[in-house]
């Protein structure tokens, strides 16, 4: 198969060898264009996720724009069937919080209780992403989430990163793609980087890139900058 998504380097790598994913929490990590986000759909939608969000369960579809690799993609799970599940991606939560209020109106069992008691839509982004952690996720979960940190503040990611190292102790499964140094700092969460070739390949946290770029911008701000304006 040619062009999008079978052109990114992530799945040129997938082609030369498989994808293991432990227990607890896996971050995705890599430049733009790398497909950290793209394989956390893919894996979404292979696993029986709604391509836009939510929970196995919702089926609405605002704008269909997901790649075709979920339905490329072959997953074998462990025995046993997680309590919980939730494919987060911040870029369309707005339409899962829309497809949250619709189904509170159905007539069935009311909904936003699992998501703090109030819709989505009358907190902050931010606000919304945490109440779903909260109140939404719970032990023996499969999380899939594409980069969370979009919607936080940096109190914000520590408070995620907080709810998910607890989340990963009661049992929980997490798939990450992310660009925070921040969430990156979940305590023993492996760190696949995808290189230039496509080769998922686990690092430590100083050695991630999020990580070594951020901390070499604030070591020097100043010719951090200059170096970009003048290369």
């Amino acid at each position: 198969m040619d062009g999008y998504p079978f052109d990114l380097p992530v799945v040129d790598g997938l082609r030369r060898a498989w994808l293991t994913l432990g227990p607890g929490v896996t971050f995705l990590v890599g430049e733009n264009g790398s497909g950290k986000s793209t394989l956390v759909e893919g894996i979404a939608v292979a696993a029986g996720f709604n391509a836009e969000g939510g929970s196995r369960s919702f089926t609405f579809a605002t704008r269909r724009s997901e790649s075709a690799l979920g339905r490329a993609l072959r997953i074998g799970r462990a025995p046993g069937r997680e309590r919980s599940s939730f494919f987060l991606r911040a870029e369309s939560y707005y339409n899962v919080a829309t497809e949250i209020e619709r189904l509170d109106r159905a007539g069935g069992p009311p909904l936003l209780p699992a998501y703090g008691g109030v819709s989505p839509h009358e907190r902050s982004h931010g606000e919304s992403f945490l109440d779903l952690l909260t109140h939404r996720f719970r032990g023996g979960g499969l999380y899939l989430l594409d980069e969370p940190e979009a919607a936080l503040s940096t109190r914000g990611c520590l408070a995620a990163l907080t709810r998910v190292h607890e989340l990963a102790r009661q049992g929980s499964q997490f798939v990450i793609a992310t660009h925070s140094p921040i969430l990156l700092a979940v305590p023993g969460a492996r760190i696949l980087q995808i290189d230039g070739d496509g080769a998922l390949v686990p690092v430590a946290y100083d050695d991630a890139l999020p990580v070594h770029t951020t901390r070499r911008f604030l070591a020097d701000p100043g010719r951090a900058v200059r170096d970009v304006l003048d290369g």
